[in-house]
Formats: structure tokens, C-alpha cells, sequence
């Protein structure tokens, strides 16, 4: 793979991919990408900048295709609404985040060293970054092998997910009712243009901003927002 051409940093990274993936990576490029978070990225053109962010989008897209595909080999008598919701609880942000810390990812992310992506969904943001990168390295076999073999297989706890509560929104307007709180979720910003537009949404307790996100789906960054704050607020 002439190692030997790379730097002793491309090196070490290449290695322990190697090993999260199972396979060599060969675009060093596609992965270090993969792991810029926004707050550490420099604009390139147009204000596009060098960050995760267009990866994460193409791996947002193939990671639903393949956990779209297992589960409907899984569950051959399921209806449509099962699937969908089976889906969207295994692809959630805080199942990403914490499957992107177990296999390692927290140690290759840049950022700027701020507090406040602390409950951020960076991690996994990363995670979706990397299946985006992978498939563009190896294809969607690549993609779908590593998914399928080294993270569904060791990682996830299929039966139990599908147990668990995803719905943030619904979560977090149900516990605002019973607390008495007045819960609101803004678009404060929107991103980009045509194809890289991105939704920033905010939600606000009692006008008090607790969690923020954005995505290219407006409902997925709703979700997000809705599932930073229950973090920040501690609602299991």
C-alpha cells in the first residue's frame, strides 16, 4: 500500500482503521475528512468548508439502505411501519453516538476545544462521516460489510434497540406537559444552498435554548434538537 510515501500521522491512522474497519482504507484523505468536525474546518469555496458535513450526509443515505436492507431480511412477516420505526431507532443519534465512542472514533476527531459540544452529536456525526467515506473508498459492498459484520454483529443489540424509546420529540413535549414547561423548536439558521442546504433547529424550555441541531431534513434535525435537550436535561 506504500506506506513508506505516507506521513508517520497518515501511517498511525491507516493502521487503526484497519483495524475498526477490517479492511485497509486506501483515500487517507476520504477519512481524515471524515473526522473534521465543522468548528475545526476551513471554508473552501462559496462557503463550503472542509468538514464532515457532505460525508455525513452521504452516509446518513447509505447507512439507511443497509440497516433498511438487514431488517427487512430479518423480519420477513413485519409490516412497513414496524420497519421504519426498527430503522430510525437503530440510525438514531444517540445510538450513533455511542456506537462512534465503543469502536474508538472520539480519539481521531478534530475540533476546536469548545464546552459546548460536549452533548453535541458530533460523534455521531462522525460515525455516519466514516460510512460515507467508506463507501466512496470501498463502495457499497465495503460499506455494507463493515455495517453488517463489524458493527451490527458485535455491537448491536438488535432486540433490545427496538425496545427502546426514539421518539425525542414526542419524549420531550410529553415531559414539558407534565412539568408545566412551554416547549418550542425553532429553525434559527439555515445553511448552504440547493442540495448542501442544512436546518439548524433549536429546542426551547421555557425560552431558554436546551439543545440544538441541524441536518438536510428538517424532521431529522427536529430530532436531534429533541434529543440533545433531553441530554442536557437528563430525561431518560
Amino acid at each position: 500500500m506504500f506506506d513508506f510515501f505516507l506521513p508517520e500521522n497518515e501511517k498511525k491512522l491507516r493502521s487503526s482503521l484497519k483495524n475498526i474497519l477490517g479492511i485497509v482504507p486506501k483515500n487517507i484523505s476520504l477519512y481524515k475528512q471524515a473526522f473534521r468536525h465543522n468548528s475545526a474546518a476551513k471554508e473552501i469555496k462559496d462557503g463550503i468548508r472542509d468538514s464532515n458535513e457532505r460525508l455525513e450526509y452521504l452516509g446518513d443515505s447509505i447507512l439507511n439502505a443497509i440497516v433498511a436492507d438487514f431488517l427487512f431480511q430479518k423480519f420477513p412477516y413485519k409490516d412497513e411501519g414496524f420497519l421504519t420505526k426498527s430503522r430510525s431507532k437503530i440510525v438514531s443519534r444517540e445510538h450513533l453516538n455511542q456506537l462512534s465512542r465503543k469502536i474508538g472514533l472520539d480519539k481521531f476527531i478534530e475540533q476546536k476545544n469548545d464546552p459546548g459540544l460536549k452533548n453535541s452529536s458530533m460523534h455521531g456525526d462522525a460515525f455516519e462521516a466514516l460510512i460515507g467515506a467508506l463507501y466512496l473508498d470501498k463502495g457499497y459492498k465495503g460499506a455494507s460489510h463493515f455495517i453488517l459484520n463489524r458493527i451490527i454483529r458485535y455491537h448491536v443489540d438488535v432486540e433490545k434497540i427496538l425496545a427502546t424509546e426514539t421518539d425525542f420529540k414526542s419524549k420531550i413535549i410529553e415531559w414539558a406537559q407534565q412539568k408545566k414547561h412551554d416547549v418550542q423548536f425553532r429553525a434559527i439558521e439555515q445553511t448552504g444552498n440547493g442540495h448542501d442546504k442544512q436546518f439548524v433547529i433549536a429546542t426551547v424550555i421555557d425560552g431558554e435554548i436546551s439543545g440544538e441541531a441541524q441536518h438536510y431534513s428538517k424532521k431529522k434535525a427536529e430530532q436531534r434538537s429533541a434529543e440533545n435537550a433531553c441530554i442536557t436535561l437528563g430525561i431518560n
